[in-house]
């Protein structure tokens, strides 16, 4: 029998059907990846089962430990305020239950490697880059630590990729826009600019996005992130980080105490 930890994947939830159904194809990828792993999800919002229903349902199971993965791609208000809050709102009532939040999935190595994924199935080619620009559409926030994320993600990503140049464009709260981005790099001399939204599941402001390289006339515009293979890995290792640091303390608890 699997004792580890449960993965309750934490998603905010959207009144779009296609948000629920994202994540509904992302979760069997985890669990074809770790066969054994149980794995929930919950919502903050708009969507069943919400957060603290899972953790009820979880606890009068008789499951003792779970690893809370918030399902976003940087550290802005969810991250900080809406998932904490949650978890200790539902917590607080089930003393039986320990439930360890993990980091948010950005910034990684295989989110680019998703992008990546995403533009070669919207047509670009390896022989594309020196002459194409990527505008990085991510939803937007107002937390400045969030912004400034994109921002060195997307100089990161031109660093290592050998595309023209990779520019951050958000669809709210911040600037620039898609579409000035994409005006901007055609702009500075960019043969071809595609556009890569920078956010897991269909929904208001990726509609907003794909809306924006289509005014400026983008070449490419690539499919959200969706269930791709190197988020469903990326959970995994978000979630053996969190459980790995537990299963540490345990050990050194146990050591202290013999």
């Amino acid at each position: 029998m699997d004792t580890s930890p449960t993965l309750l994947v934490v998603a905010h939830g959207s009144r779009d059907p296609r948000h629920a159904a994202t994540v509904s194809a992302l979760c069997p990828r985890v669990r074809a990846l770790r066969p054994g792993l149980r794995v929930e999800v919950g919502y903050l919002d708009f969507n069943a089962p919400s957060v603290p229903r899972v953790l009820e349902r979880l606890a009068a199971e008789g499951t003792r430990e779970v690893v809370a993965l918030p399902l976003l791609l940087t550290r802005a208000f969810h991250a900080k305020s809406d998932i904490p809050a949650a978890l200790r709102e539902a917590t607080a009532r089930l003393p039986r239950l320990t439930v360890r939040r993990a980091e948010v999935l950005g910034p990684s190595p295989l989110l680019t490697a998703a992008l990546e994924r995403r533009l070669a199935e919207a047509g670009l080619r390896p022989g594309d880059r020196r002459s194409t620009g990527i505008v990085l559409a991510a939803a937007g926030s107002s937390d400045p630590e969030a912004i400034a994320v994109i921002a060195e993600t997307a100089r990161e990503w031109r660093r290592t990729s050998g595309w023209c140049a990779v520019r951050p464009a958000f669809a709210s709260a911040s600037l620039p826009r898609t579409a000035d981005a994409v005006r901007a790099l055609r702009a500075e001399g960019a043969a071809r600019v595609a556009v890569a939204p920078y956010v897991i599941a269909p929904g208001f402001l990726p509609d907003r996005i794909a809306r924006g390289a289509r005014e400026a006339r983008a070449d490419v515009l690539a499919p959200v992130l969706g269930p791709a293979p190197e988020l469903a890995r990326l959970l995994l290792r978000r979630y053996d980080a969190s459980a790995t640091t537990r299963a540490d303390r345990r050990e050194r608890a146990a050591l202290l105490a013999s």
